[in-house]
């Protein structure tokens, strides 16, 4: 994957490019559900997330990319581009969030960039407490998410859970979750073990 980080002083966007397993079409089938795009990112803590009009939603919560965290609460309006999609926000430092969808020579390619340029290079040093870091680590998210999605989003009992379980959950809370079910796992084996070493040694 092609990353560049966070925005330099002189500079007024960031980005990060990556292939994808899915088709052209299928990642813009994806890529609609802006919900679940903000949602994957693993430093976004939901507080809302409301409809407020046709392709517009209100989002609060708490930013975790920076130390200390910071609250952040913002109105988002979802443009559709021939390329993919365009988020433009009201509020905070960045003006825009930009999702384009190219072909690859096997499957597609997502880039995302985020654009600062709607303040002035000495308003953003003066707000840098506020800029989101989490830009690489999301892009990193939404590929090995589709990677996912391409090999199991067949079976529906798959996707009620990422949709129903693993998608309002804390990113804490699923860092819990998969600790907990790779424990389970390792009892059931351990078990099974221990049942087939009785079977062969008294029966």
């Amino acid at each position: 994957m092609n990353t560049e980080v966070l925005p330099l002083p002189a500079e007024d966007a960031a980005w990060a490019s990556f292939k994808t397993p899915l088709s052209e079409t299928e990642l813009r089938t994806f890529c609609g559900d802006v919900e679940r795009l903000f949602r994957i990112n693993p430093y976004l803590e939901f507080s809302q997330w409301q409809e407020t009009g046709p392709q517009q939603f209100h989002f609060s919560g708490k930013n975790i990319s920076q130390e200390p965290a910071f609250e952040f609460s913002v109105d988002l309006t979802v443009e559709h581009l021939d390329d993919g999609i365009r988020v433009h926000y009201a509020q905070g430092l960045k003006s825009s969030t930009t999702f384009k969808i190219e072909s690859a020579s096997t499957g597609s390619q997502l880039t995302i960039v985020e654009d600062y340029s709607q303040l002035s290079e000495e308003e953003r040093q003066a707000r840098l407490n506020e800029v989101d870091r989490s830009l690489v680590k999301w892009a990193n998210d939404i590929q090995a998410y589709l990677v996912y999605w391409h090999q199991w989003s067949r079976f529906s009992l798959w996707r009620w859970y990422m949709r129903r379980i693993w998608q309002p959950l804390k990113p804490t809370a699923r860092r819990i979750v998969y600790i907990m079910l790779w424990i389970t796992v390792v009892e059931i084996a351990l078990i099974l073990l221990g049942a087939a070493i009785f079977w062969f040694e008294y029966t």
